[in-house]
C-alpha cells in the first residue's frame, strides 16, 4: 500500500475497508457509512487525548539532536525520552546518524529550554529520562512554543500541530496521534448517535510509534498511561448487558481497556499505567471490534490486529485492499473489524 503524504481535505470520504469476522467477509465503506456499519446499541470508545508537541530540536555534547519525548512521569518536569542523531523528519528513522551517548548528568540545549539526562534505560542508551529546568505552565508553555509534532518521512510537508489532533482532543497526553480517531468527524459523530450508537471517552497517552532503533522498536510500545472515567466504565456494561459491541476507536483505547482488565480482573475506572502487548494469543475481555488504520503486515500493530481476526482472514482483506488503492499509515484509509459481541 502506498503511505497517505499528509491529511487529506474531507476525512469523510477516506476509505474503510470492514472486516467481517463471523461472516469471512470483508467490504468497502467510506467514514460516512459508519452509522450503517455499526448497530444501534453497539458502543464507540474514543481516545481524547490531545497531541502535544513532542519533537524538540535541541544541541548536546556538541552536536545536533533531536529529542523526542516518550512518556512524561507524575512529576511534569520529567519526561521519558528518544534521542535522535542530526537530520530531521525527512530522514527516514531507520536512516538517521546514532545521536551522541549521553551520560547520566549530561545537558541537552533546547534554545533557552535545558534537559538533564537523569537515568539511562537498559534497553538502549538512546532511551533517556530528562529533567527540565522548569515545570508546570512554564514547561508547558515553553514546549508549545519550541517544539513541534513527532513526524514520519512519508509525509511530504512540516506539520502543524492542528493537523495532529483528534476533532474531540481535550488533555495534552499524547505524544502521537491517536489516529484512527482523526476522520471521525462531529457530523459523523452526530450522525452515529442519530443513529443509536452510544459514544463514550477515555485518555489514553499514546506513545512513539517508531524509533529507528532495532531494540526499541522490538519493545514498543512501551507503559503508557490512562484515565478510564467511571461514566465510560458505565457504558461499556450497558453494552454488555444488552449484547451490543464495544467498538475500540484505535489501538490506544483497546490497550487502555484490556490492560485495566488485566491488571485488576475487571474494568475500573481511574488512572493506571498498562505494558499490556495485545497480540493473537491474548483472549480480549472488553473490545469486541477495533476501527484503526492500515500499516504494513510485518509490524507489531498486525500482530494487535490477530486478537480480533483470524491472521487468513487479516491477510485476504489486506491483500484486497492493496488491490484497490487503499493508503496507509497515520493520515491514511481505515479498517473496521467487526467480531462477535463478547458478554
Amino acid at each position: 500500500m502506498i503511505a497517505a503524504a499528509g491529511p487529506r481535505a474531507e476525512p469523510l470520504d477516506e476509505r474503510v475497508l470492514v472486516i467481517d469476522v463471523p461472516a469471512r467477509a470483508t467490504r468497502d465503506a467510506r467514514v460516512r457509512d459508519l452509522p450503517s456499519v455499526l448497530a444501534r446499541g453497539d458502543l464507540l470508545v474514543v481516545n481524547d487525548a490531545a497531541t502535544i508537541p513532542a519533537s524538540l530540536d535541541g544541541r548536546a555534547a556538541d552536536r545536533r539532536v533531536e529529542l523526542r519525548l516518550l512518556a512524561r512521569d507524575r512529576d511534569d518536569a520529567t519526561w521519558r525520552a528518544v534521542l535522535f542523531g542530526d537530520r530531521d523528519w525527512r530522514t527516514r528513522t531507520e536512516d538517521r546518524p546514532a545521536p551522541p551517548r549521553l551520560d547520566v548528568g549530561a545537558r541537552i540545549a533546547i534554545d533557552d529550554l535545558s534537559a538533564t539526562v537523569i537515568a539511562l534505560d537498559v534497553l538502549s542508551p538512546r532511551l533517556v529520562v530528562v529533567r527540565f529546568d522548569r515545570s508546570g505552565a512554564a514547561l508547558w508553555s515553553a514546549l508549545y512554543r519550541l517544539g513541534r509534532p513527532v513526524q514520519y518521512a512519508h509525509v511530504a510537508e512540516p506539520l502543524e500541530l492542528w493537523a495532529a489532533q483528534t476533532p474531540y482532543a481535550s488533555r495534552p497526553w499524547a505524544v502521537e496521534q491517536p489516529s484512527a480517531g482523526r476522520p471521525l468527524q462531529f457530523r459523523v459523530l452526530s450522525a452515529l448517535r442519530a443513529r443509536g450508537v452510544d459514544i463514550a471517552s477515555l485518555t489514553h497517552a499514546a506513545g512513539l510509534s517508531a524509533t529507528g532503533d532495532a531494540a526499541l522498536d522490538a519493545a514498543l510500545p512501551l507503559a503508557e498511561r490512562y484515565d478510564i472515567p467511571a461514566a465510560t466504565v458505565d457504558a461499556i456494561a450497558r453494552a454488555k448487558r444488552r449484547g451490543a459491541r464495544v467498538v475500540a476507536a484505535g489501538t490506544t483505547v483497546a490497550r487502555a481497556l484490556e490492560g485495566c482488565f488485566a491488571a485488576h480482573g475487571a474494568l475500573v475506572a481511574g488512572e493506571g499505567t498498562t505494558d499490556l502487548h495485545i497480540d493473537g494469543s491474548l483472549r480480549l475481555r472488553v473490545v469486541d471490534a477495533i476501527l484503526t488504520g492500515l500499516h504494513e503486515p510485518t509490524a507489531s500493530h498486525f500482530e494487535l490486529l490477530q486478537a480480533f481476526a483470524p491472521l487468513p482472514l487479516l491477510r485476504a482483506a489486506y491483500a484486497h485492499a492493496e488491490r484497490a488503492g487503499y493508503t496507509n499509515h497515520e493520515f491514511g484509509d481505515s479498517s473496521l473489524i467487526l467480531a462477535a459481541p463478547r458478554v
